[in-house]
């Protein structure tokens, strides 16, 4: 029976080979004994410390049990062959266990032990297995350089001929980048034959020209693919002098990419024939396909070894690695250039490419991934990081299969290039249509935006805006920062410039001083130096250059936008003020231009020395553009961050807590106050004193107890499982001082709440501050993600929130604090002195981290939380748990 706690996932190895990871059953017995069997004699001994006519049969009759508590066993397969083993065995009543190797002879140096060992650690870390101990020779320097090189913590006892080997399996930073590096390499590896063919076939190339397989088959012909290329079509020998074969199987060789544009129905059986032929890339631009075609084209393409990119896309085009391929069915090519492109929508697609080819902006790769079965964004990311072209990655994706993965790439590759996006399916109406669109789950915009923010990616609200800030990107240096000189010959739209930097959040600072007296001295007279510069309709071409130039080598801005309208006056006297601003060469700051007499949206000025200026026909276009690029250089100026750990956590009794109170609520549920305390003890998030009561003498006393403690008054809170809005329900009191308050509160939240009451919490009442809000969603795609702003009653109607997906960097802590609008309050206000800002972060850390530990905590609440100078305490908490396991969001697979 299979091991359902590790269901089958498909992955690649270092070569790019896809195979099968999946449990060992006991109907593997012979192939694991055959396995063995085929190892060479030398392999045996370094396995097994010796040579044993019985070894290969009693690792077989080991190895094919199901899997059981304490016990593993992890196959790697590919065609049906056996290409490696790994498993572990639980040391009794510790968290460490043994753990064994083996990789078949002619699999050796393509990675499958190290695959097998970090679907086993994710495995094991599931198991509540923390240690992996392994014994091997000494001589056995492959083994040892696998757990040398795995990435996590290893160290090695050597006694005579053997080496005692101990791994720590607890996931830190660098095992998650060796796991980055691996799946990289791997991924471009498996890429090649689709991104960098030597030859290709259209299966499905009609006859007549208004097809859409003639279409790929002529734009590939006459795009400059010198590669080997072919056409699959029974009724014809030749397709524009391309030779046709009648099926994949009569090709004289197998291609490496493969274009299918055959109907739905046949999608399925042409690509298993594809498979058989050796092929090992597909494109299908077919579209249609019912969940079962989809599934078996899925099917046939991980037991086949071809990677996907589609259906239901417009196809690939490459430029460069010697390649020129232009495998779509788009009407235009896209010339050679360093943009990477990848989109979902076909319709987006080619609007991209218009809007790059508008402004001379070529392409690197294009990528339509359609319904995106398999290839994704993520892919695309790992191919444009090692191709040496690309420097600018555009990116329009209406689903994520890992965020978290996606995450950790873009943000690793946005510090090397630009990756820009359209934030689609802001509004529900936007969501609805994606997810008919792609059949993706909705996406809430607050996760989503958190997601571009932590990575580096630059999100942009509509295809034309992306577009503005990728011509801006491409051809001047990025601003140092916000401030801002805006250089006009006409005030009005000067001003319309001003207004519109300002709401894009960018800072227009008084020009003074040298630098004023200095532009007053080359501008004509009635010039107005402040800010914006009002040059005057009768600037000569000569100021202007001069006023532009000293302004981006003075310092006292960051970038200079130049609005210019046209002039009778600049007519009369032959001045070309549009030629001031390319003459000179590429100045060390931004300039940008905004001609509103200009037709195109926007377009790149050719300048000698640089890659243009881009020019805008309206301000907003040009003050969101430069605002993308200041939030860019300020991304960029910032260290990546850090990820600490807080001090005094105890993730085994929280997994117990956890454990416990789902052994009792099978379908998951809001804690109570003991639950919940015992959480928050265990990562060591404060507290207010506290007591639980049934009846109104327990009340009593614990008040008493808890007012002499505090010196102040209690607060007597209702419970009973689920309630939320406390102070909407009337199920709270506030400062009560005596016994008879005490009692008088209690018997009013009894009549009117009864039995469904369960019991009543004590609280001594805290002292005044800043009431904040706290907490933790967990999202089944992207994981848990943190919000923090104002709480209080009024927290909803404000919603004056910032968000971040977990776990929470250093970096992340600080702008989770300095987002929400009430920030102010935070770092002393009108005389009011600082909060504690050094317990608010542990708080927001210690959440963090407790809800990536725990999978089950589905949301947790902590409002309000009072924020005093003194520390940081939250009042009242809620937490909410599920039965559920997420598979590592880390681990290679696989969509």
């Amino acid at each position: 029976m299979p091991d359902s706690r590790h269901p089958r996932t498909h992955a690649l190895l270092a070569d790019g080979t896809t195979v099968l990871i999946r449990p060992a059953r006991a109907e593997d017995h012979g192939a694991i004994l055959r396995f063995y069997e085929a190892m060479s004699t030398e392999n045996l001994r370094l396995r097994f410390f010796g040579i044993s006519g019985r070894s290969a049969a009693l690792a077989a009759d080991r190895t094919a049990v199901p899997g059981t508590a304490g016990r593993r066993a992890l196959m790697a397969e590919a065609g049906g062959r056996l290409l490696g083993i790994a498993e572990y065995e639980a040391e009794p009543d510790t968290a460490r266990a043994e753990v064994a190797v083996a990789v078949a002879d002619s699999r050796h140096h393509r990675g499958v032990g190290t695959l097998l060992l970090e679907h086993l650690v994710a495995a094991a870390r599931e198991d509540g297995v923390g240690q992996f101990t392994a014994d091997a020779l000494a001589e056995n320097h492959e083994i040892l350089k696998v757990f040398r090189d795995l990435g996590l913590p290893c160290t090695r006892h050597f006694h005579g001929p053997e080496v005692h080997c101990t791994v720590d399996l607890e996931p830190e930073e660098p095992y998650l980048s060796a796991v980055d590096s691996r799946a990289g390499s791997a991924d471009v590896a498996s890429l090649r034959p689709l991104l960098s063919p030597r030859s290709v076939v259209v299966v499905g190339a009609g006859r007549r020209a208004g097809s859409v397989g003639r279409a790929v088959l002529h734009n590939i012909r006459h795009g400059g693919f010198t590669g080997r290329l072919y056409a699959v079509n029974p009724q014809a020998t030749a397709i524009e002098t391309v030779p046709s074969h009648p099926s994949v199987a009569d090709l004289p060789i197998a291609p490496d990419l493969a274009v299918l544009a055959v109907p739905a129905s046949a999608v399925p059986g042409v690509a298993a024939e594809c498979g058989e032929r050796g092929i090992k890339a597909l494109v299908v631009v077919s579209s249609g396909l019912d969940s079962g075609q989809a599934r078996d084209l899925l099917d046939t393409c991980r037991s086949h070894d071809m990677r996907l990119v589609g259906p239901n896309c417009l196809g690939l085009a490459v430029t460069t690695s010697g390649v020129s391929l232009d495998a779509t069915f788009a009407a235009r090519r896209p010339r050679p250039g360093s943009a990477g492109v990848a989109v979902q929508s076909g319709g987006v697609g080619i609007a991209v490419l218009d809007g790059l080819a508008r402004l001379d902006i070529g392409v690197s790769t294009f990528v339509s991934l359609g319904d995106k079965y398999d290839v994704s964004g993520n892919d695309l990311l790992h191919w444009w990081e090692s191709d040496g072209v690309t420097d600018l990655a555009i990116l329009h994706l209406e689903s994520f299969g890992n965020p978290r993965g996606f995450s950790r790439t873009a943000r690793r590759v946005a510090r090397r290039m630009p990756v820009l996006t359209v934030d689609a399916g802001r509004s529900d109406a936007g969501r609805k249509a994606a997810v008919s669109h792609t059949a993706a789950a909705a996406i809430p915009t607050m996760t989503r935006q958190a997601l571009f923010t932590q990575a580096g990616i630059t999100a942009a609200r509509t295809v034309a805006e992306l577009l503005d800030t990728a011509a801006l990107l491409h051809a001047q240096p990025l601003p140092a920062g916000a401030n801002v000189a805006v250089v006009t010959n006409a005030g009005g739209v000067g001003v319309l410039a001003a207004d519109a930097c300002a709401e894009a959040g960018l800072r227009l600072p008084d020009i003074g001083g040298e630098l004023a007296d200095e532009l007053r001295n080359l501008l004509p007279e009635g010039a107005c130096v402040t800010n914006p510069v009002d040059v005057t309709p009768a600037v000569s071409e000569e100021q202007l250059r001069r006023c532009v130039d000293r302004l981006t080598e003075h310092g006292a801005v960051d970038a200079v936008v130049v609005v210019l309208v046209p002039t009778a006056i600049a007519v009369a006297t032959g001045d070309d003020l549009i030629r001031a601003l390319t003459r000179g060469g590429r100045r060390p700051r931004t300039v940008v231009a905004v001609l509103p007499a200009q037709e195109p949206r926007v377009a790149l000025l050719p300048a000698p020395g640089g890659n243009g200026i881009p020019a805008y026909s309206d301000t907003e276009g040009a003050a969101r553009a430069l605002s993308h690029a200041v939030r860019r250089s300020r991304w960029l100026a910032r260290p990546p961050g850090l990820l600490p750990r807080p001090a005094g956590v105890d993730r085994h009794a929280a997994a117990r807590t956890v454990e416990k109170f789902l052994a009792d609520h099978t379908e998951g549920g809001w804690l109570g106050p003991e639950y919940t305390a015992a959480l928050l003890d265990a990562y060591g998030i404060p507290q207010l004193d506290w007591a639980w009561t049934r009846t109104e003498e327990d009340a009593v006393s614990a008040a008493a107890r808890l007012s002499d403690a505090g010196g102040g008054g209690v607060v007597l809170k209702a419970h009973w499982p689920g309630l939320i809005h406390k102070s909407e329900q009337h199920a709270l009191h506030l400062d009560l001082r005596g016994a008879s308050q005490v009692r008088a509160a209690h018997r009013d939240l009894v009549a009117r709440f009864g039995d469904r009451m369960t019991g009543v919490v004590v609280q001594p009442l805290a002292a005044r501050g800043t009431e904040l809000f706290a907490g933790v969603t967990q999202d089944a795609v992207f994981g848990p993600l943190v919000l923090f702003g104002l709480g209080g009653t009024a927290t909803e109607l404000l919603a004056d929130h910032a968000a971040r997906l977990a776990p929470l960097s250093d970096q992340d802590v600080h702008d989770l604090i300095t987002s929400p609008r009430c920030a102010p309050l935070l770092f002393g206000y009108r005389g009011q002195g600082p909060v504690d800002l050094e317990g608010l972060e542990q708080l927001l850390l210690r959440l963090s981290w407790m809800a990536t530990d725990l999978p089950q905590l589905a949301e947790a609440d902590l409002n309000p939380v009072m924020a005093r100078p003194d520390g940081v305490t939250p009042l009242d908490v809620r937490v909410r748990l599920v039965p559920r396991r997420i598979p590592d969001p880390y681990l290679r697979r696989l969509r």
